[in-house]
């Protein structure tokens, strides 16, 4: 079986070399993601890497896209690529940078860091009045246990958090993992916000996951709750978490993902000192890691394809969920 493969990464000499030599029969081409061509996308039959979608929807034979992200959003779009052709995403290789950066950021809006980067950069010395909070004993709710969530609850237990997790649905005979107090279904999620510390949001772009936390949803959460998001922006309703910074029902919110995207230089999320915005840039290459990991997981799932075996990381077009399925499993971070 003779395959053309396209990778649109930007690689160095190691990963090119652990690519061609994982199927040598296999043929491969390279770019840079800002230096794609048309008709490398046309030659392939298989693409790694968010290939520009005006031109890989042009490609009516492509056959595998592994996307280098978590949320293929743009791609599962009707007519973007072929019924037939199998979409795979990168869970399992972002758990690790983007759970670290959740990290710094609750860490750094509970003990004030941010408000104080602001006195520093005034020239200020003039100490905050008023208590910080600690981890150890705060409740964490994790919305979204996939790999990026679960990194999460994993570290904030170590600690010394307790941590509640919420998935889309819990099967009665799926055990709950030894760093959560439960997992809850996201239907039960109203009942766990009034006790909730940190909430804190890995959710993909669904309509179900649209605006979930808005005003009625924030209303139900503990005064002085932190917002964390590193989902899709259109999870949080911006006006809404505008509103309950401002009246303090959020005490901070630390946010990689905004609605709209980028966030519009008038918008007034920029002027709240409780919200810490980032440009979505928690996982992309930030730390190094996260690109051996998209590499390691696209070998690991091309030897497969060659083999004819099902495919992992597999991406359901219409939940956009990563799940078992078609006889291939969700990838984590340990791969």
């Amino acid at each position: 079986m003779h395959k053309k493969v396209l990778v649109c990464l930007p690689l160095n000499d190691a990963h090119r070399a652990a690519l061609e030599a994982s199927v040598p029969e296999f043929e491969f081409r390279f770019n840079a993601l800002d230096d794609v061509h048309a008709e490398d996308v046309l030659w392939a039959d298989i693409v790694l890497g968010n290939a520009p979608v005006s031109m890989i929807s042009k490609n009516k034979h492509i056959e595998w896209f592994q996307s280098n992200s978590a949320g293929p959003d743009a791609y599962l779009k009707p007519g973007v690529l072929p019924e037939n052709c199998m979409v795979t995403n990168a869970t399992g290789a972002y758990g690790l940078a983007i759970s670290e950066w959740m990290l710094a950021m609750w860490l750094g809006i509970q003990k004030d860091m941010f408000l104080y980067r602001d006195r520093q950069n005034q020239r200020q010395w003039a100490p905050i009045d008023r208590p910080v909070r600690g981890i150890t004993g705060a409740r964490v709710l994790c919305v979204g246990m996939g790999d990026i969530g679960s990194n999460f609850a994993r570290r904030a237990h170590m600690l010394g958090a307790e941590v509640v997790g919420v998935r889309r649905t819990v099967h009665p005979d799926t055990p709950c993992p030894d760093y959560c107090l439960r997992v809850v279904a996201q239907s039960q999620l109203d009942e766990e916000l009034p006790e909730a510390d940190l909430i804190a949001l890995s959710l993909p772009g669904t309509p179900e996951t649209n605006k979930l936390f808005n005003a009625e949803r924030f209303a139900r959460c503990k005064d002085g709750a932190i917002l964390i998001n590193v989902g899709r922006g259109t999870t949080v309703d911006s006006d809404a978490l505008v509103e309950a910074l401002r009246s303090g029902k959020i005490f901070g919110a630390g946010l990689d993902v905004t609605d709209p995207e980028p966030l519009p230089a008038d918008h007034p999320l920029w002027g709240e000192p409780g919200a810490i915005i980032t440009p979505h840039n928690s996982g992309k290459f930030s730390l190094p890691k996260t690109l051996d990991n998209i590499v390691d997981i696209f070998i690991h799932n091309l030897k497969r394809y060659a083999e004819g075996l099902p495919l992992d990381n597999q991406v359901n077009r219409t939940t956009r969920y990563a799940a078992d399925q078609n006889g291939g499993h969700r990838l984590l971070s340990t791969l």
